[in-house]
């Protein structure tokens, strides 16, 4: 089981903007990963993605490149 820590989580409205996320953060070598959305966090599509606080700016940045919009960012612990 993984030890849970403070991350930043990027919901989105559809399953194909946060899978459109996943592969243009593994193109950029942005870390991070999809997981399915914490139960305190309530949004659209049911998936996130999960990466480390510190990472919050090239997250943005792929977004913008890619033209992916997102529904909410936030940190808990995950």
């Amino acid at each position: 089981m993984r030890k849970k820590e403070r991350r930043l989580v990027v919901t989105f409205h559809t399953a194909a903007d946060a899978m459109e996320m996943e592969q243009a953060c593994r193109q950029q070598n942005v870390p991070g990963r999809l997981i399915p959305l914490p139960r305190e966090i309530s949004a659209g599509c049911g998936l996130a993605w999960c990466a480390g606080p510190q990472h919050l700016e090239a997250i943005q940045a792929v977004m913008r490149k890619a033209g992916i919009s997102q529904e909410d960012v936030c940190k808990c612990m995950v």
